[in-house]
This record gives structure tokens, C-alpha cells and sequence, in this order.
């Protein structure tokens, strides 16, 4: 039988192991989610807001574990992991306290002689394939909203995180949800695209890679489901003469380095005014040094291994690629022991006179690193920020709002923050543009895309 290896970056040892689903076990799965997913629907919205309420409890007991699991499992600081637990508590309980307002029938208005609305109806089964990276807010952002609107649901979590996808599954187990309507499988990739294919789902959400994306893309061809993708980034900041300058440091430094740059939307290049660009360079690179890379069961640690060794040897040779074509490093590495090639362990670091011809500045690179621009005003910044095949967010560092305003319409991305990066506001649309993917979560809006409309149109009078 074939096996997933959850791999930890801490000491390379094999964490956890399970088998893959058989085709016998994928088939009992969907028929059981099918089965239930009928007469969930028939609930109304308030009974599926407390059940998925008691699950968000549920996982917010399981903290302390989560914390040491996710430390093996994916190397972030024992020291952080109760944020990705806050994370999905923030995302939960926002989608469930907007989910009657958001599941209201529309009225069009009035019309003599008709009865008219439009319903949310569900889709039916709903498969979601979750990261590793933040393995518990990425993969809640459709789950939850999905039971919300009355569909059932089949979790796919990443090798790397295989008792997330058990976590989840326990927390909804422990609410009595019926039987089927929440349940977690163990597939590899072959067998994952051969399910898409099969017709037995009814949407796909997918957070990953753009090869991910489009090998999604590929499955689902001739089934006509829906695929949320929400794919690569190469999140751009651009720092104004008139920012808060102490504030923003801090900030960017926190947006480039936590989880190691493992984020969808870290900060990954930063385009900065002429006035005030050694000022920043110098103050990213403070604060990069001060971080403690170590191993992230040790509370005094906040920067951890990336996920694997190959990941972090990516990031170096980013690193000595855009040096040997002339950009220059602020960090020295030689200070951060755990730092050497064929190691999961990377020093943070902040590199200026790059360009656009490096990959550095271009190619997504999903670790501590970011390069710094010197740019003389906002039109030539956001040409930069746009110059990139991806378009998750960006942000603008700034006092004046006006110019915030002005600027972020011009920004080719899903979401623009001022004076913030790196964070995901349940009640905004989370959506991305070009590479990034399409489909949107979160928020009012991310009930459309786990609903269809349907119309009713009666006519009253036949006179």
C-alpha cells in the first residue's frame, strides 16, 4: 500500500506516515458525503453556525498541541504557533456571525402580480486541498464557510501536514456533526487528479503552487465544477518619503521574515524612495540579525526551518545568483550557525541594487529574503510593483491617505494595505489576480463562490 510521509524539517526524521486512500475508501467517502449532504441543507443556517461554532471551540482547546505539532511538522517557533490558532478562530467566528445576513434570500423587488427571489443554494460536495504553509487558516477559509452554506466536505491537506487534516477532523467529530458531512483523506498527487476527474465533485479549493493550479485546472477539464485557486505571490511594498519610518521597518521586517518568508503574502520585494532608502535597508537588516534561528521546539526561538532542505537551497542560490550579477547583502549569514547548504535552517536577509533582471526580484522565492529598489517617485514604483506575473497584495507605506488613495487603484493586485502587510481580514474578499489564481474567499462575497443562485418566479394571477 502506498504511503505519505510527513517529513519534519526539524531533524529530517519521519514525523508521521499514513496511508494513501484506496479507491474502494475514496468511493465509501463520497458516497457518504452525497448521502448527508441532502439533508444538511435542509438545516437551517442557525443549526450549522453552532455546529461549526462548537468545532472553532474545539480547536482552540487543542492549542497547546497544535503549537508542538506544527512546530514537527512544518517548522514554525513553538513560540508562534498559538497565532495560527488565533488565525482560524478570527476566520471561523467572522463567517459564521455574517453567515444568516449572507445566505439571505434576495428580493428584487416589488412586482404586481409576481412572487420573485433569488436563493444561495449549495453546491454539494466541496473538496479542499490545504497548504502546509498556515495549514489551519488555509484550509478553514472554505471549510467553514461550506458547511455554512449547506455543503459537505473533503478535506486533502499537504504531506507535510497530515495531522492538521486529523485535528480538523477531530474538532468536528467532537460536535456530533452527522456522520460523513466533514471527513479528511490521504491521497497522493496522481490520485487526486484522477478524483477531480471523476465527477464526484461539485468545486474544488485549492491553495498552492501555479503548477498546482494548473494541474487543477487540467483534472477539471469537461466537468464544468468551479476551482477556487488561490496560487503564487510576490507581494511588493512600496515605502514613501513620509512613512513612519521606525513603524514601518518593523513591520516589513515581521512581513519578509515570519514563518521564514512562507507565506502566500509576505513581503518579498520592496520598492523604496530615494530620500529614505539607506535609512530602510539599514533598519530591515537590524532587525533581521536580531532574529533567533533555531530549533522551533525551543520557546526562545522565532525563526524556524524552512519546510525542507531543497526549499531553503532554492532561496540560497536566489541569494548567489543576484550577487554575482551585482546585488549586495546587509545580513551577515556566517553569524546564524544553523545556516549551511543541504540545511532546512536559512538565515534571514535583505539585499539592495537588485533589479528586475534577477530572479530574486521576480521568481517567487517563499523564504527570509527580500530585495529593496531605490526609486524616485510613485509613478516609477508602481510600474515596478506591477511588473510581475503575480498579484495577491501590495502595500504602501505612507502618512498622507490621500496618496494611498491615489495609488492603490493603479496596483495590480486583490488587496492593497496602508501602513499594514502580511495579514488577511475575514471580512474582506481574499482574491488574487494574473498567476495568483481567480475565485475569491472570505467575507460576504466568499459565500458566492460555495453557493449557486436559483430563482423563483411565480406568477400569482392568471387573469
Amino acid at each position: 500500500m502506498k504511503k505519505i510521509q510527513c517529513v519534519s524539517p526539524v531533524d529530517g526524521r519521519v514525523y508521521a506516515e499514513r496511508d494513501v486512500a484506496t479507491s474502494d475508501q475514496v468511493a465509501t467517502v463520497f458516497a457518504k458525503a452525497k448521502a448527508v449532504q441532502y439533508l444538511w441543507a435542509q438545516k437551517s443556517v442557525a443549526e450549522r453556525c453552532d455546529y461549526c461554532t462548537l468545532a472553532v471551540d474545539a480547536m482552540v482547546s487543542m492549542s497547546e498541541r497544535i503549537a508542538e505539532e506544527l512546530a514537527w511538522q512544518m517548522g514554525r517557533p513553538i513560540s508562534q504557533g498559538s497565532g495560527e490558532v488565533k488565525g482560524l478562530e478570527e476566520r471561523a467566528r467572522h463567517m459564521i456571525s455574517i453567515a444568516e445576513a449572507s445566505l439571505m434570500p434576495f428580493d428584487p423587488g416589488f412586482k404586481e402580480g409576481f412572487k420573485r427571489k433569488i436563493i444561495r443554494e449549495p453546491l454539494g460536495v466541496i473538496m479542499t486541498i490545504a497548504p502546509w504553509n498556515f495549514p489551519f487558516m488555509t484550509a478553514l477559509n472554505s471549510i467553514i464557510p461550506a458547511l455554512l452554506a449547506g455543503n459537505a466536505v473533503v478535506l486533502k491537506h499537504a504531506a507535510n501536514t497530515l495531522l492538521v487534516a486529523e485535528r480538523i477532523q477531530d474538532a468536528f467529530d467532537q460536535t456530533g456533526l452527522p456522520e460523513g458531512l466533514f471527513q479528511h483523506i490521504v491521497l497522493d498527487h496522481a490520485t487526486t487528479s484522477d478524483l477531480i476527474a471523476s465527477g464526484n465533485l461539485d468545486m474544488v479549493c485549492f491553495t498552492g503552487s501555479v503548477g498546482g493550479g494548473k494541474a487543477m485546472e487540467q483534472a477539471a477539464a469537461g466537468q464544468f465544477i468551479p476551482l477556487g485557486l488561490e496560487l503564487g505571490g510576490k507581494d511588493p511594498a512600496y515605502v514613501r518619503a513620509d512613512c513612519n519610518m521606525p513603524y514601518t521597518i518593523e513591520n516589513l521586517a515581521d512581513g519578509a521574515f515570519f514563518n521564514s518568508g512562507q507565506s502566500c503574502c509576505s513581503i518579498e520585494r520592496i520598492y523604496v524612495h530615494e530620500n529614505v532608502h539607506d535609512e530602510l535597508v539599514a533598519g530591515l537588516a537590524t532587525a533581521g540579525q536580531a532574529y533567533r534561528l533555531g530549533d522551533p521546539l525551543d520557546a526562545a526561538t522565532n525563526l524556524g526551518p524552512m519546510i525542507k532542505p531543497t526549499a531553503a537551497d532554492f532561496v540560497r542560490q536566489q541569494v548567489a545568483d543576484a550577487v554575482a550579477a551585482g546585488a549586495k547583502t546587509h545580513i551577515d549569514t556566517r553569524l546564524f550557525t544553523l545556516d549551511n547548504p543541504g540545511s532546512a535552517y536559512m538565515a534571514p536577509q535583505v539585499l539592495s541594487n537588485v533589479t528586475h533582471e534577477m530572479s530574486i526580484m521576480t521568481e517567487e522565492s517563499f523564504g527570509p529574503v527580500v530585495g529593496v529598489i531605490k526609486v524616485s517617485s510613485d509613478e516609477e514604483a508602481i510600474a515596478l510593483m506591477n511588473d510581475s506575473e503575480f498579484g495577491l497584495t501590495a502595500s504602501i507605506w505612507t502618512e498622507d491617505v490621500t496618496a494611498a488613495e491615489r495609488i492603490a487603484p493603479q496596483l495590480e493586485a486583490g488587496t492593497v494595505f496602508m501602513n499594514r502587510c502580511d495579514y488577511l481580514d475575514p471580512a474582506l474578499a481574499w482574491t488574487g489576480v494574473k498567476s495568483t489564481g481567480r475565485g475569491c474567499s472570505l467575507s460576504k462575497m466568499g459565500f458566492d463562490a460555495l453557493t449557486r443562485p436559483k430563482s423563483f418566479h411565480f406568477k400569482t394571477t392568471t387573469n
